[in-house]
Order: C-alpha cells, then sequence, then structure tokens
C-alpha cells in the first residue's frame, strides 16, 4: 500500500470509519501473522498475537505518527508482544532468539532472485530460514517477506545502513549453504529409495523366476 493512501485510510480509521479499519486489517493481517510464524514456530501463537497486536493498534490508533509507516509500528508491536510472551513461558534466552529471529532477510535483488530460485520448495525455504540467528533472521524476514528496503530496516532496528547489507550478505551465503546440504541429503534420500526399489524388484523377479522353474521342473 502507498504511503498516501495508508495515511488516508489511517485518518478515516481514527475518524470512526469501521470500512476504513476493516481494510488496515486484511492488508497487514496475514503479513504480521506470517512475520510472528516465522520467529515463533507456533501459528497458534501467531495468530492470537496478530490478533492481540491490532486491538492495540487500533485502541491507540488515535496517536499514531503519521511522519512513520503504519505497518512499522504493527510489526514494533506485535514483536514486542511475543518476546514478552516467551519470557513468561520461557527462559530469557528463548525471547533473545526471537529478537534475533527478527532481523534477517535481505540481499540485493539479484541475489534474492538466486535465492528464491534455489529455496522454491518450502521444505528448504525453512532449513534456511533455520540456519539464520539474530539479527540476521528478522533482517531476512523484514527484507524478503515484508519487502522493506535497507533504509527502513536501518531506522527500525537502529543499526547503520551498511552494517544492514552485510547482515544480508552473510545471511544469504548461510542460507545458501543450508539449502545446498538439504539438497544433498535429499538426493542421498532419493538415491537410497531408488535403490531399494531396485533390489526389491530385482529380488521378486528372481523369486518369480525361481518358482515358475520349479513348476516347470
Amino acid at each position: 500500500m502507498e504511503a498516501a493512501a495508508e495515511r488516508l485510510l489511517i485518518r478515516r480509521a481514527k475518524a470512526g470509519d469501521r470500512e476504513a479499519i476493516a481494510e488496515l486489517i486484511r492488508a497487514h493481517h496475514r503479513p504480521v501473522e506470517m512475520f510472528l510464524l516465522r520467529l515463533c514456530g507456533r501459528p497458534d501463537l501467531a495468530e492470537d498475537l496478530a490478533q492481540e497486536a491490532f486491538m492495540r493498534v487500533m485502541r491507540s490508533l488515535d496517536r499514531f505518527d503519521e511522519r512513520f509507516r503504519f505497518s512499522t509500528w504493527l510489526f514494533t508491536i506485535a514483536k514486542r508482544l511475543l518476546v514478552n510472551n516467551l519470557q513468561k513461558m520461557k527462559p530469557a534466552s528463548d525471547s533473545e532468539l526471537v529478537e534475533l529471529r527478527a532481523a534477517a532477510y535481505t540481499t540485493p535483488a539479484t541475489e534474492n532472485e538466486a535465492l528464491e530460485e534455489s529455496a522454491l520448495d518450502r521444505g528448504m525455504l525453512t532449513t534456511a530460514l533455520g540456519s539464520l540467528e539474530e539479527p540476521q533472521l528478522e533482517i531476512v524476514l523484514l527484507f524478503h517477506q515484508q519487502g522493506w528496503p535497507v533504509h527502513r530496516i536501518a531506522a527500525q532496528l537502529k543499526m547503520p545502513e551498511g552494517t544492514i547489507k552485510s547482515h544480508l550478505f552473510r545471511a544469504r551465503r548461510k542460507m545458501l549453504a543450508a539449502i545446498e546440504i538439504e539438497q544433498e541429503h535429499a538426493t542421498q534420500k532419493l538415491r537410497h529409495t531408488r535403490e531399494t526399489a531396485d533390489a526389491s524388484r530385482v529380488m521378486t523377479r528372481r523369486t518369480h523366476e525361481s518358482t515358475t522353474a520349479e513348476r516347470i521342473a
């Protein structure tokens, strides 16, 4: 959504326009939920926290500063809710992991195309993301999944743009390495499956031939 259109929509929502509120939720609910899911790996928790994030945002909409992007504000609230939730239920190290996972999906466009071609399979993409630690994971998610530009991620995470680009470059190398390992394992597994199937067919054929020979004899 363009920034100008988003500001107009927010002003309508602030004025109590129910359709504007519904449109804001439709535009951002899925991206926020998927962002949370990538961070915590739990669909139920991601869904609950996404809903809670929207409720908090709507209650505080009149205080929203239009100089900033609505999605930046929303994602910040959603991530904080997740971290707070994990801090209550698990050791601090787990919430720190989420903090790490909230900044790592960024590389130049040409590298992004190569990465997507190598990770078309969802399982491989999951494996690739699992190879990342914070802040690279969050950066990658914001850059590739949410389409945030480097300068916006830098402002959000309070890091220099050069640092963001460096994280993206290193994240890409880690993800490609993880994908290559996963592909090798998949190839080996497929080879083993085929060899087992071939051996089974040979054994079946030999058993059939032996049975036929005994009948003839």
